[in-house]
């Protein structure tokens, strides 16, 4: 037994045993014939660093890692970080801005070779982040998603879904982000509420007969209007179907025709129709019978205005950027009289009417995103949803919390095909090369692709990347040697568990199911667990624009990573976001500092390490209580686990540990152990140590690091507590007769304690107790703990009559107590102090109560302070109960 120093200093004893675990290979223990348990992490980008929803995930999964490795599993938590593609080459090309230069000043062998000098100086910092948390992660077999084996199974998923048809070259809409010169995904797209303009405009029929009333947030696009839609039953129109309008500033024909897309309802009814720079109008075009290659594109890839196909656009529209576009065609539709005034309240005229638009942005550049037509690769996504929706529906793949299931079928079952390239030069290049005719061809190398074109043909590689979700969908099987070992054969696949916030569902957890179901033919995980989010204390979502971002790393610098962590399983409820509360996790750092006086106060006690994974034998009841909770306990953490209920599984170690062993027993045998009459002395340690140490197992998952200290301090051991065996829970170590008369002792001292508080008697006086109406089974109760009464409740039995004059009377099942409070307490001063407390109690109580029965009050106030009005009536209403309880014991 090493002596622990009296003050927890938690920053020397993380960094010390985390680099013990990991030098001696204790996050991936041989353990030959064990039952293989996997989990796989959301593998954060290159370019992260730790935040608070990190922190969350990560203490998550590593709670059921490290119990999985406590329960004798061969747990393996597999890491790595993914390339980021987007994010990672804005990160390298600020670095070469910063020095005057710019990417393409240099080749793409070149930049790429510049993005990977940057990965190795200074990409997976968050890898160090998360050791500073305490993941107990497989860092001998770290993954990166642009490494040799993972790149090898990406060319293979490509190649293959190709042959399948369900990957293919399509000219389609993309949202593109002009500023990053690339496709992004719906799921990248951050629609805001901006402040913008609607303007009408007149298009005159053909034949100068009149006009069609058309209105648009985005006037530059008319310059590639190709119709004008309306409802085939709106009469209004009837006769002018079919007809034509010229189009402002180009002159173009474009017909007028029918499509339920127009709204009567809606302004005039009439709609401009943009098939190539509008999502809705492309759907209107093609129903329309116009192609995709002949829909009209005004814009190049930095969303300047171009000539379109006919070449209608006037010279000097032509390079203007799309806003500065718009600003001189209404200026030129409102010279030519096109533009229709908006009248306001006081009939004053505008160009246009100011409305709130809801405007799409890139999520990591913020500029605007633009509608673009433009070919690109797509994924059948409709077609690998199916199995990945049978695989929720049938239970082979159970979502956690079971409500998130509708949101997954909405989304899987509507799912659009999924464009998979990027205009970008850091990621995955696509394995397909291109001949002069516009044959494609598509392999894993460019040797086969040239065998398969014949050694005459000249082939052209495709320079775009795939999407980064396409690799990392990969991720549970790639990850563990596929396509060169059979996963499945060696127990890694499918992974048991995946966490992960419920923001990646779509992005992430999807299209692993889709991409597992399609290449292992069976689901990636045997159960998906979606946490949400961390929040500011005031339940805003945090963010860098509101200054409420919550650092985890201070946290740990000040706290501790232990209390940090248990924080964040205390709050995980599910399908409930969690709030900060710095003072929460203070309080658990609190509850740490109690763990290693609990343990000091052992050692000074000669309780050291147990040497049996049995509870040792106990004749004391005392002692038979504290194991059969022990046992309860585990048998209650054991479920909130299975069940993935960690906030349950938290409050149970807590409440044992701080109320149970700390509060209770540990005072309970201070008699026995500092022999004041009481036998039991060598059994005690044997138990004392016994559960301390199931204790220290217990709390393992959740705070690694003091659990770890406290187990190497104790006394020798064979193994580290991080390759411990978890406890027993053996119902047969339950003891209905011990607990019961030990709670009955708790009940007893706890009165005595809140009687004597309640009554101001001084903390050291000690009192004489009287017992009437005990049952033999008391008396026997009130022998054995004599000692222990006496200690905890400062009073001694008495017999005889009870003494006149003023007493406590306290009632615990059939026995009344009486304590005769003699000189001790001033009665009626006492009874005095109490009445009055009772009635401002009791008045402010009835306030607050007409208060929230005021109907007013409950709708109009702020939820918070109707909250906190309950609050305090319920706390007035507990004190005069409690004040009245003790007015009555003095009789």
């Amino acid at each position: 037994m090493t002596e622990l120093p009296k003050t927890f200093d938690p920053a020397e004893i993380e960094s010390r045993w985390y680099g013990h675990w990991e030098d001696k290979g204790l996050f991936a223990p041989e353990r030959p014939g064990a039952d293989p348990w996997t989990l796989v992490n959301p593998p954060p980008n290159v370019t992260g660093s730790l935040h608070i929803g990190h922190a969350l995930d990560n203490t998550l999964q590593d709670i059921l890692v490290r119990h999985a490795r406590l329960k004798g599993k061969d747990a393996r938590w597999v890491v790595g970080t993914d390339h980021a593609g987007i994010a990672t080459q804005m990160v390298v090309e600020r670095q070469l801005n910063a020095k005057q230069q710019k990417r393409t000043d240099f080749t793409r062998e070149e930049f790429i070779a510049k993005v990977w000098e940057w990965k190795e100086e200074s990409g997976g910092e968050i890898t160090q982040q998360l050791r500073r948390l305490g993941c107990s992660m497989d860092w001998t077999n770290e993954r990166f998603t642009m490494d040799e084996g993972f790149s090898k199974a990406v060319l293979k998923v490509f190649v293959e879904l190709h042959k399948q048809g369900l990957i293919y070259r399509d000219k389609r809409l993309v949202n593109w982000d002009a500023k990053l010169g690339t496709a992004i995904s719906d799921l990248e797209v951050e629609t805001k509420d901006v402040k913008g303009s609607f303007w009408r405009l007149r298009y005159p029929l053909e034949d100068a007969s009149g006009f069609i009333e058309v209105a648009t947030t985005r006037p530059e696009t008319m310059l590639a209007d190709m119709a004008v839609a309306v409802n085939a039953g709106d009469e209004r129109y009837t006769a002018l179907v079919g007809k034509k309008v010229r189009l402002p500033i180009t002159g173009r024909l474009v017909p007028i025709i029918t499509d339920d897309h127009a709204d009567p309802e809606l302004g005039s009814g009439a709609v401009k129709i943009t098939p190539g720079h509008d999502f809705n109008d492309f759907e209107v075009g093609r129903r329309a019978g116009i192609e995709a290659r002949d829909m009209l594109n005004m814009l190049d890839a930095k969303a300047r205005i171009i000539q379109t196909a006919d070449g209608l656009i006037p010279d000097d529209l032509l390079g203007l950027d799309r806003f500065e576009a718009r600003k001189v065609i209404v200026q030129r539709l409102k010279d030519d009289g096109v533009l229709i005034p908006h009248l306001d309240k006081e009939g004053a005229e505008h160009d246009a009417e100011p409305r709130t638009i809801a405007t799409p942005f890139g999520d990591r550049s913020g500029d605007v995103i633009e509608p673009w037509l433009t070919d690109q690769w797509y994924v059948d996504a409709a077609t690998l949803a199916k199995p990945a929706i049978e695989a929720v529906r049938s239970g082979a793949t159970k979502i956690v919390p079971k409500s998130w299931e509708k949101t997954y079928f909405n989304w899987m079952e509507n799912i659009q095909p999924w464009c998979v390239s990027r205009q970008l030069w850091w990621g995955h290049q696509i394995p397909a090369w291109f001949a002069e005719d516009g044959s494609i061809y598509v392999a894993e190398t460019e040797a086969e692709a040239q065998a398969a074109a014949g050694e005459d043909v000249a082939l052209t590689r495709d320079p775009d990347v795939l999407d980064t979700w396409f690799s990392s969908a990969l991720w549970p099987f790639a990850t563990m040697g596929w396509p060169d070992a059979d996963v499945k054969a060696a127990g890694r696949y499918p992974n048991d568990v995946l966490i992960s916030g419920f923001d990646i569902l779509f992005f992430w957890n999807a299209r692993m199911m889709m991409q597992g179901l399609h290449f292992m033919d069976e689901v990636p995980f045997k159960t998906l667990y979606l946490h949400g989010l961390v929040r500011a204390s005031d339940g805003q979502k945090m963010s860098k624009s509101k200054g409420n971002v919550v650092n985890p790393l201070g946290l740990i610098d000040k706290y501790g990573a232990d209390a940090l962590r248990f924080f964040m399983a205390a709050m995980e409820s599910q399908g409930r976001d969690i709030k900060m509360d710095e003072k929460r996790i203070e309080g658990y750092r609190n509850f740490a500092t109690k763990l290693w006086n609990a343990a000091r106060f052992c050692q000074s006690n000669g309780i050291g390490a147990s040497t049996t994974l049995e509870p040792p034998s106990a004749e004391l009841a005392v002692n038979r209580w504290i194991i059969a909770e022990t046992v309860a306990a585990v048998q209650s953490l054991d479920l909130a686990l299975v069940d993935l209920r960690f906030d349950e599984a938290a409050n149970t170690v807590y409440q044992f540990t701080w109320s149970r062993f700390c509060d209770w027993y540990l005072e309970l045998i201070k008699p026995v152990l500092q022999g004041e009459g009481v036998a039991g002395a060598d059994e005690t340690r044997a138990v004392a140590g016994w559960v301390l140490d199931q204790i220290l197992v217990m709390l393992h998952p959740f705070m690694p690091f003091i659990t770890e200290e406290l187990w190497s301090k104790m006394g020798p051991r064979s193994h580290e507590l991080i390759v411990a065996s978890w406890p027993m829970a053996d119902a047969r170590a339950l003891d209905p007769e011990a607990a019961a008369e030990v709670d009955w002792l708790i009940r007893l001292v706890s009165e005595v304690r809140a009687a004597r508080t309640e009554l101001n008697v001084p903390p050291g006086a000690r009192l004489p107790i009287h017992v009437r109406d005990a049952s033999g089974e008391t008396a026997d109760r009130l022998q054995r703990q004599d000692a222990a009464l006496a200690r905890l409740a400062r009073v001694d039995q008495a017999s005889g009559e009870v003494p006149a004059g003023g007493a406590l009377q306290i009632i615990v099942d059939e026995a009344t107590f009486v304590i005769p409070l003699g000189d001790v307490v001033d009665l009626d001063a006492e009874k005095a102090r109490l009445a009055k407390a009772i009635t401002a109690a009791e008045k402010e109580r009835d306030a607050l109560a007409g208060r929230l029965g005021n109907p007013s009050f409950v709708e109009r106030a702020k939820p918070e302070a109707v909250d906190k009005a309950r609050a305090d009536h319920a706390e007035k209403a507990a004190e005069a109960e409690r004040l009245s309880a003790a007015l009555a014991r003095l009789g």
